[in-house]
């Protein structure tokens, strides 16, 4: 494949000084692989340490922080971007370029006018489709046969930067939001170092969004997931593969909360939420679904067959 006239196996990188934004697991691949390419990251920018661990008294750092620790780099967790001070210590690092990925914070424009080459974000959608928080959820939520990771040139805007490469992805119907976000981030990783290259020699290419088909990745909202049964099978299964694993799409059995973390298409009908078998096949608006994989209240993630071996499940039951 050929993007901006460079095939994959001829990647010739001269070391840039780069500045690292990023905070989730879906950034650290990026980072690494900027590393293993010879890139110097002369800093790491992340969300500062959270409560976590089982009782939440711990303080926990951001995957990438904890990544960027292994590797030796500096670590910086500002509350904001937008003081003074914060744009002098940015300056400070004399960077060729940063690169963002899933950072979690607005970039002033005094720091994306910063480093000489600019600031790229790597996205996970196809822009200008899904532009904001959640684009690998609502690409599958919404259907869409197709996903892929973008490098923009940030602007001021929200996702509006204009494009320089861009790598496309099936999204199949036994893809999990978590399947898709790991396919993804290998990929994304991928073009940002191809990107990267291109900037240093100068034949980075950049191209204005398109105008037309735009639409907006808003933060799912817990309340988005109970599952309605009276839609068709297929979006029902969209839906909760959308949303696994977080935070995870659920029904009602018996008085009892449920998350489906992953199902099938099955053949069936009958009214929505109606148990047609005794192998979690549920009916739904139209056609059916199979559960493969589920969670209970309070306990771990397991495959249909083990649920069933405590939980016998069958008609004429139903899930609200």
């Amino acid at each position: 494949m050929t993007v901006n006239g460079l095939r994959r196996s001829q990647v010739f990188v001269m070391p840039l000084r780069l500045i690292f934004m990023g905070t989730p697991d879906f950034s650290v691949p990026t980072l690494l692989e900027l590393v293993a390419h010879g890139h110097e990251i002369v800093a790491v920018y992340t969300r500062a340490p959270k409560p976590g661990g089982r009782r939440g008294l711990q303080m926990q750092p951001t995957p990438i922080e904890e990544a960027a620790r292994k590797l030796g780099v500096p670590v910086l967790t500002p509350k904001t971007l937008k003081t003074p001070e914060a744009l002098e210590e940015f300056r400070a690092f004399d960077a060729d370029a940063a690169v963002v990925v899933a950072y979690g914070m607005i970039l002033p424009q005094a720091i994306l006018d910063t480093p000489r080459l600019g600031c790229y974000n790597l996205h996970a959608s196809l822009l200008p489709r899904w532009r904001g928080a959640a684009p690998i959820n609502r690409a599958i939520m919404a259907g869409d046969a197709e996903s892929g990771v973008m490098v923009m040139k940030m602007d001021a805007g929200l996702d509006t930067g204009d494009v320089a490469m861009a790598e496309r992805l099936p999204i199949t119907d036994n893809m999990t939001a978590a399947d898709l976000h790991d396919r993804l981030a290998r990929l994304g990783a991928d073009l940002m170092v191809r990107a990267m290259a291109a900037l240093d020699r100068g034949g980075l290419q950049l191209k204005t969004q398109r105008e037309d088909g735009v639409t907006y990745a808003a933060k799912i909202d817990k309340a988005e997931a109970r599952i309605d049964w009276s839609k068709p099978a297929h979006a029902v299964l969209r839906h909760i593969h959308g949303l696994s694993p977080f935070p995870g799409a659920w029904a009602g059995l018996e008085n009892a909360r449920v998350k489906i973390l992953r199902c099938e298409l099955a053949k069936g009908s009958g009214a929505p939420g109606a148990v047609l078998d005794d192998q979690l096949t549920v009916a739904c608006g139209e056609g059916a679904i199979r559960i493969l994989e589920l969670q209970r209240e309070g306990k771990g993630r397991m495959q249909a067959a083990d649920f069933l071996r405590g939980t016998p499940v069958k008609p004429p039951m139903r899930l609200t």
